[in-house]
């Protein structure tokens, strides 16, 4: 299979903003499932404990037994800790802004890297700007597919190492993007002190296990074929697809991700009503229902690799398009949110 050598390309708007109007024309019951959960704060506290009791436990284990409980444990809790960051981000969990932010910070310690405050700037973006690359981090940039290719190695290596990739895409946002403010500061204020105590008073087996888990649950597991699963095109040319399995229990429904970005301000718990409402549209879009052999089909068919996605040009019209995006949010965002 010859190794593709450029994205597929749309001159059409990211295909949820219609789909958000059509929706809520249709079921307009939709609505009652805007809101908040803020029982989310209890999974967030349940998975930093576990985590911080499990790096405890490892701190004298063999290393083998350290890697083990981080792939088959440490990776689960810390990916429900991503989406409760992603959660945060939309501000799903508390009324007020600054206590999602706090609960952000707080669902980032055992993920090692502050990561909370940037990924809110750049992931609201990705919402609105879907497969524009200077606006998108969530796109990868046409270097970055030429140097991984169709190579089952290098898309194994890119997927291990998927953190520091998608880290490295920040850059391309700067002129659009302000990281460096007060909670990116205090964000990594934050992780540094929780990462020296653990440390002290754990040892470095108990940083390795937080570090193992981190780059497990984003990277080469079952749960980093998420990343595969949203938006690549494995089948058709379809730049959305949802996860209908058994891991969207440890997702908090994130997997229905069509849902998710047609109604980011409908809570994780309500994902699965949504779907229901409005079966007639999301029953007849392809989706997947395993993770696990999405992970091996992407790694070893040639035919997919980074090009497997759908780009724009936004060609100047970002904030024309920006502003058809947040007129529409703004009709459906979570009433009585504060600052």
């Amino acid at each position: 299979m010859k190794n593709k050598t450029d994205f597929f390309w749309s001159d059409k708007c990211e295909p949820h903003k219609l789909r958000t109007k059509e929706l809520i024309k249709k079921h307009p019951e939709i609505r009652k499932l805007i809101g908040r959960n803020p029982y989310t704060f209890l999974v967030i506290l349940f998975c930093v404990v576990l985590q911080t009791t499990l790096a405890y436990l490892l701190k004298d284990a063999s290393w083998w037994l350290v890697f083990v409980v981080a792939y088959l444990v440490g990776a689960f809790a810390d990916h429900t800790l991503f989406v409760c960051v992603h959660e945060c981000t939309h501000n799903l969990v508390f009324k007020k802004r600054s206590l999602n932010t706090w609960a952000g910070f707080i669902a980032n310690l055992p993920l090692v890297f502050a990561s909370s405050a940037s990924f809110k700037k750049y992931h609201l973006k990705h919402h609105a700007f879907q497969g524009i690359e200077t606006l998108d981090a969530d796109m990868p940039g046409k270097r970055e597919a030429n140097l991984v290719g169709n190579s089952t190695i290098k898309k194994m290596l890119w997927l291990l190492f998927y953190p520091l990739v998608q880290a490295s895409r920040l850059g391309r946002l700067n002129k659009e993007i302000k990281l460096f403010d007060k909670d990116f500061l205090l964000n990594w204020i934050i992780q540094i002190v929780f990462v020296s105590l653990i440390i002290i008073f754990f040892g470095w087996k108990g940083l390795i296990f937080l570090l193992a888990s981190f780059f497990f649950s984003v990277g080469l597991h079952p749960l980093g074929a998420r990343w595969i699963q949203e938006h690549f095109l494995t089948d058709g040319l379809q730049e959305t697809k949802s996860y209908y399995g058994p891991l969207n229990v440890v997702n908090l429904n994130v997997g229905l991700h069509n849902e998710h970005h047609d109604f980011p301000s409908v809570p994780w718990n309500h994902l699965p009503a949504l779907h229901k409402m409005a079966g007639d549209y999301y029953d007849g879009l392809a989706s997947h229902k395993s993770y696990t052999k999405l992970l091996f089909k992407f790694l070893f068919d040639k035919n997919l690799s980074v090009f497997s996605r759908m780009a724009r040009d936004n060609k100047g019209k970002s904030s024309e398009v920006e502003r058809e995006k947040l007129t529409i949010q703004k009709n459906f965002v979570t009433p009585g949110i504060e600052p």
